[in-house]
This record gives structure tokens, C-alpha cells and sequence, in this order.
């Protein structure tokens, strides 16, 4: 956890949240630190204004327990999708986790489908030689949060960061995005909030809670250290980057 000053916010950090305890955690307060103001918008409740989405000097899409393909039985996916459309027009900085990521996948020309199993709990990944030379660095040996059925394919020209066994494709980024299957974000203290919220779910799918509860007290402290130094790389590197003219947007 970082001891620097709190400067006065300059930037903003918007973040659509798909269903409320699947929140920014740990990297609210990284964003704070490095001066960003943050503000929600809870997709399907609040209106998505396009102005907010090209003003805001990084967009966070964060997950949920929806499909990219589900439009029909939940319209609201269709102003993510806009969103995250327009916020890739004007080649401003986004960060995609989860559903966030998928959405952003299929933006960009991918192929996001259903597997039909689970990955949740605390694993390590696999970097790939450009994950290495990312900022997903910190992450090498250290157990991530996965809590994903759906997989994406690498958009093309993206780079491929990282993979495990099941799910080959767990992460990918271009000059301005990044987008993570796996959660970074999610604050250890607050499994229980994941626990509750995916209950079904994890009954479903044969999941003992109480070993995901375990997995969060033994890698939960490690993991905020590292995702610490992933996000702060990564804004440092996105932080200046330049808005695309007001009339190029969408």
C-alpha cells in the first residue's frame, strides 16, 4: 500500500459497475492516489451520457454476471457496448475486467463465447513474452482472482499477455486499453460480498465457498501488492495520453 500524498484530483476516472458489489476495490483507492476523482455510473439504473464517456480521462468497464451475447434478455448491455464503442473511437486510455474485457474484445472484432465450465478462485497465470514486457509483470507466480465462464480470442493487433490451462486467453492490451478476464480490483476483505452475491452460482458449479474464502485470507495481501504496482504502471504510462479532436467522435 502506498504511503505518497493524496494530490487534489486533476482527472477523471468513470466506471461503469454492472451490478454493485462487483465495485472497483482496491483500485479506488490507487486512482485516488495518483489523482484521478472516480464516478459510477450503475449501468441499466443510471444513463450512460456520451459526453461523460469522452470527457472522463480513463474509462473503467467493470464485470458482472452477464453474457456479451444476453442483449436481448438485458437491453442495458447494449449501452455498455456503446460505450465502450466510442470510448475506442476517440482512442482514449480503458481498462476492460471480466465482462468488462469481453465487451471490449468484441468491439474490437473478437469472438466471445460461453465454454461452458467455470474458472473461480486464486490461480496463477501464465505471462506470455509480451505479458513479461507489461506491466502484468508483478504478477508472475502470484495467485489472481478468476471468476469467468465466458472466454474471448485476442483481437487482432492486441497483444497477448496471459493465459492458463482451461482459458487460454486471459488477457490483452493496445497502446490506450487494457483488458484483464481475471480480477485485480477485488478487495480480500470484501470476499464475502462475492461469496453471497455468486451464491447460486457456486452451488451450481460445486464450489465450496469456504475454500475461495480460505484461497482470499491466504493470497488476498500479496495479490493487492502486486496489483498495486500493475494499475500504477499502467495509468503512469496511459496518463498523458492525447483526446482524439471533439469531431472525430462518434
Amino acid at each position: 500500500m502506498s504511503n505518497k500524498p493524496t494530490p487534489a484530483p486533476s482527472r477523471t476516472a468513470l466506471a461503469l459497475r454492472h451490478i454493485q458489489f462487483e465495485d472497483l476495490g482496491i483500485l479506488d483507492r490507487i486512482l485516488v492516489e495518483n489523482g484521478y476523482r472516480v464516478e459510477y455510473v450503475d449501468v441499466g439504473v443510471d444513463e450512460i451520457d456520451p459526453a461523460a464517456v469522452d470527457a472522463a480521462d480513463l474509462l473503467i468497464v467493470l464485470g458482472g454476471t452477464l453474457g456479451v451475447y444476453d442483449v436481448e434478455s438485458y437491453p442495458l448491455l447494449r449501452d455498455s457496448k456503446a460505450a465502450v464503442a466510442r470510448r475506442l473511437h476517440g482512442g482514449r486510455p480503458m481498462l476492460g475486467i471480466c465482462l468488462g474485457a469481453q465487451l471490449i474484445a468484441e468491439a474490437l472484432g473478437a469472438t466471445v463465447r460461453a465454454t461452458g465450465e467455470v474458472e473461480i478462485g486464486y490461480g496463477a497465470l501464465e505471462l506470455t513474452e509480451a505479458g513479461l514486457d507489461s506491466p502484468l509483470r508483478a504478477l508472475r507466480g502470484a495467485p489472481v482472482l478468476h471468476w469467468h465462464g465466458d472466454e474471448f480470442t485476442i483481437p487482432e493487433g492486441a497483444r497477448h499477455l496471459a493465459r492458463t490451462r482451461r482459458f487460454p486467453h486471459q488477457a490483452f492490451s493496445t497502446d490506450t486499453v487494457l483488458a484483464l478476464q481475471f480480477h485485480l480490483e477485488a478487495d480480500h476483505r470484501a470476499i464475502e460480498r462475492w461469496l453471497v452475491g455468486h451464491a447460486h452460482e457456486l452451488a451450481h458449479t460445486g464450489i465450496d465457498p469456504r475454500d475461495v474464502r480460505e484461497q482470499a485470507r491466504q493470497h488476498g495481501a500479496l495479490l493487492e501488492r502486486v496489483a498495486s504496482d500493475v494499475f500504477e504502471e499502467w495509468l503512469d504510462a496511459v496518463a498523458n495520453t492525447a483526446p482524439v479532436p471533439a469531431d472525430a467522435h462518434l
